[in-house]
């Protein structure tokens, strides 16, 4: 995969939860190869990856991955679009790695045997060709979360979603997480709430209560968002209910 695709487009594009305003208005165009997302929890972070996604519709404007709506068209998604949630045991349904990691090729329309055959290939380029058999739960959090890694690149979407990736892992797994992260031909959209996880991306976008604040260069925007961050932290305002 040497080229990257169109890209990801939103227009005007607005989302609800529990008859909350979580989005609204959007109207981005997203082609760079590595793009970050940041934010403070409740931002609306992880609701803009699942429209992105097309897990869920939006209640107003269009959302465009390759020019398809990934919510309508779910076929066409899953060449388009892989995304790797923060928590692994939110996204592994099988009970063997290989089942695993052969369930989205047979989304996809593979046989039995094309999809175990790739996977068998892909395990011992890997060097995990011992983990075929074994069982999920024997695997630390860290390699759930390769496995989930592994089973997005075997369906070769042209953009992967990454939401809080490094979130939880110990400094070793985060490093080598971070090194494939960076070889990978496909576009990335990483949302987070560290901005030293997107030092080295190409723009990153600082979503606050469902609007684009800021979107730039990191070298632009994370300075002001970590310089908002600590005024926020130094004031003792934490006490009100969410209502």
């Amino acid at each position: 995969m040497s080229e990257l695709s169109p890209g990801i487009e939103l227009t005007s594009a607005g989302a609800s939860l529990g008859g909350r305003k979580v989005l609204d208005g959007l109207t981005l165009r997203l082609t760079e190869a590595r793009i970050g997302v940041l934010g403070r929890n409740g931002s609306g972070k992880t609701t803009l990856l699942r429209l992105i996604a097309g897990l869920i519709a939006p209640d107003a404007g269009t959302v465009r991955v390759d020019g398809i709506d990934p919510f309508t068209d779910r076929k066409a998604a899953l060449a388009a679009l892989g995304i790797l949630f923060q928590n692994p045991d939110h996204q592994i349904l099988f009970p063997t790695v290989e089942e695993e990691l052969a369930f989205g090729l047979r989304q996809q329309g593979r046989t039995a045997v094309e999809a175990a055959d790739m996977v068998a290939d892909l395990l011992r380029a890997e060097g995990r060709a011992h983990w075929a058999k074994a069982p999920v739960t024997n695997l630390s959090q860290g390699q759930r979360h390769y496995l989930c890694l592994l089973s997005v690149l075997l369906m070769q979407p042209r953009t992967i979603l990454l939401d809080e990736p490094l979130a939880g892992l110990d400094l070793p797994t985060q490093a080598r997480l971070a090194r494939r992260f960076a070889a990978l031909p496909q576009r990335l959209v990483t949302i987070t709430h560290d901005p030293a996880v997107l030092a080295e991306a190409d723009r990153v976008l600082w979503l606050e209560a469902g609007r684009v604040v800021a979107d730039g260069p990191p070298v632009e925007v994370l300075p002001a968002f970590t310089a908002e961050m600590a005024r926020i932290g130094a004031r003792d305002a934490d006490a009100d209910l969410a209502g």
